[in-house]
């Protein structure tokens, strides 16, 4: 009985230690790895995306300004001065 014992726990502390060494190279990897993206490349997206934001919001006022509104403020007071 004793050595069904031994070998189960001789077992686990060798499952234990593979598990460790295959974290431990999990961890190098992570910390080594040249790859991925950095943060003025994320910073750089951000800010592209707001500029072009931007101007697509500047341009989208400036059509309602001078086209849509207008247009329809005259069509609106056409419809309420009908005698007819």
């Amino acid at each position: 009985m004793m050595n069904k014992v031994s070998a189960k726990v001789n077992n686990l502390a060798v499952r234990g230690y593979v598990k460790g060494l295959q974290a431990k190279a999990k961890i190098k990897d992570a910390l080594t790895s040249q790859s991925g993206e950095g943060f003025v490349d994320t910073a750089l997206k951000i800010l592209i995306s707001v500029v072009v934001g931007a101007l697509l919001l500047a341009g989208l006022y400036m059509l309602f300004k001078d086209t849509i509104l207008p247009t329809l403020t005259e069509r609106i007071k056409e419809l309420f001065d009908y005698k007819g």
